[in-house]
């Protein structure tokens, strides 16, 4: 009888160890995709503000030298309403892509979406169903 109380004994510690042992692999995993999906957000955003920067410095060379052309060309003629035009089309163009922007900004998928989700599906798991 003592020795089936100490193998019951045995057995609950068995089982409470491998239980442990699992719930310390699914936290592993979590915090490793969790590490993940941070290493590509940052790699995503250093990405998009180099490529930004240099596209918006570029752009911005090449419209001002444009413009300067435009102007130069119609220097004896029209030069005000060359310059006008340029502004408006300028402006125009400027609050379009601003708001284009601030639009993505707003349509981005959240962070952590992958974590989320199986988190998610841990915790159905989990959960029982009622």
């Amino acid at each position: 009888m003592a020795e089936e109380t100490n193998t019951a004994g045995e057995g609950l510690l068995t089982s409470l160890k491998n239980l442990t042992s699992t719930l310390i692999a699914l936290v592993y995993s979590r915090l490793d995709l969790l590490s993940t999906d941070l290493e590509e957000g940052r790699e995503r955003l250093i990405s998009l503000l180099i490529s930004v920067f240099l596209s918006l410095f570029c752009l911005c060379f090449g419209v001002v030298l444009l413009a300067i052309l435009v102007v130069v060309a119609f220097w004896d003629t029209h030069r005000l309403l060359t310059l006008s035009i340029l502004t408006g089309a300028f402006l125009f163009t400027g609050t379009l892509l601003c708001i284009r922007a601030i639009h993505a900004l707003k349509t981005m998928p959240r962070m952590f979406e992958a974590s989320m989700a199986e988190l998610i599906k841990d915790q159905q798991h989990i959960t029982p169903n009622e």
